[in-house]
């Protein structure tokens, strides 16, 4: 029980604090859309329960992908974070698709709703307080490529290196993006109903709502699907092949490998050397490039074998040097 506590404070922040004010959002939401019977209020409802669902897993998730390797899961528990996240989408896809069905009811079903200023007042404290969460998962996601970004230029660097970010973050970032754009869409679908006899046009939010939910779901799943497998990461295989040409008794890469589970990443690289270097030289080099490699955030393990020089280039981005 202790480990798992010890593990929780290292989970994502930014699913904790976004879980947390989805819970007290879908609250607010829930209870106004109870008292006024408005469609757009009942998507948005869905939305936010569904995403204090979903962080909230992200959470957890990313705190169990911490947890050390052990004899019978030698890589680690990076993929968990990836698993969670497959796993979290699916509550998202059902959510979207209840609040698609809701919308088409209320078009061809339109009915007046009550509580105009109530709706509006409620959704724009919500849509503030979505919002909140919206920048500070901008700033993890500077944070995760070591800018201290602020105003104008947090939100540019934010888009920027969106996909250097952590999985957990992206998706807080993606489902809360939705949610404060959700929220505006469903203001103006009150208002325009309120002021014309345009009802249907709650309905309409409320399926362009579960649009954007779907498309959430399809971006995180494709990501997750791919980092659940395994993929390579080549801007650290990058990173870290330039790196390794910087030390002096490297004269190429033969291969190298970069492969990420969860948040974290495991090194293989393959170098070739001058075949008259004693086995005691090829050891210090070996040593070397251990500790530089480790030396890079993220990195967990590195595995390093050798060549001899061929005398043909097979690093394709410069010898870094």
């Amino acid at each position: 029980m202790k480990e798992i506590f010890q593990l929780l404070k290292k989970g994502n922040k930014s699913a904790l604090t976004a879980a947390i004010v989805n819970v007290l959002v879908s609250i607010i939401k829930g209870t106004t859309y109870i008292f006024t019977g408005n469609v757009a209020m009942f998507a948005e409802t869905l939305h936010s329960l569904g995403d204090a669902a979903n962080q909230f897993f992200v959470f957890v998730g990313s705190a169990l992908s911490k947890k050390r390797p052990t004899k019978r899961f030698p890589n680690g528990f990076g993929r968990v974070v990836n698993l969670v996240l497959l796993g979290a989408v699916l509550i998202v896809g059902i959510m979207a698709f209840e609040t698609i069905k809701e919308g088409l009811a209320h078009i061809f079903h339109p009915t007046e709703s009550t509580g105009f200023l109530i709706n509006l007042l409620v959704l724009g404290v919500c849509t503030i307080l979505e919002g909140f969460v919206l920048v500070k998962a901008m700033h993890e996601i500077a944070h995760d490529v070591g800018l201290e970004s602020r105003g104008l230029k947090l939100f540019k660097d934010s888009l920027a290196n969106f996909g250097k970010a952590k999985a957990a973050t992206r998706l807080v970032f993606l489902e809360d993006s939705v949610a404060t754009g959700g929220g505006l869409l469903a203001m103006i679908a009150i208002i325009i109903s309120y002021y014309t006899p345009y009802h249907q046009a709650e309905g309409i939010a409320s399926i362009l709502i579960g649009i954007l939910m779907f498309i959430v779901v399809g971006k995180v799943f494709l990501d997750n699907a791919a980092g659940a497998i395994g993929e390579s990461d080549e801007v650290m295989q990058v990173q870290i092949g330039q790196l390794v040409m910087t030390d002096p008794d490297v004269q190429d890469i033969q291969v190298i490998t970069v492969l990420k589970e969860g948040d974290f990443f495991h090194v293989e690289v393959e170098v070739e050397l001058d075949p008259e270097m004693t086995l005691a030289q090829v050891d210090d080099v070996k040593d070397r490039l251990e500790e530089s490699i480790l030396a890079v955030k993220g990195v967990v393990d590195v595995l390093v074998t050798f060549d001899e020089d061929d005398a043909i280039s097979n690093w394709e981005y410069g010898d870094g040097r």
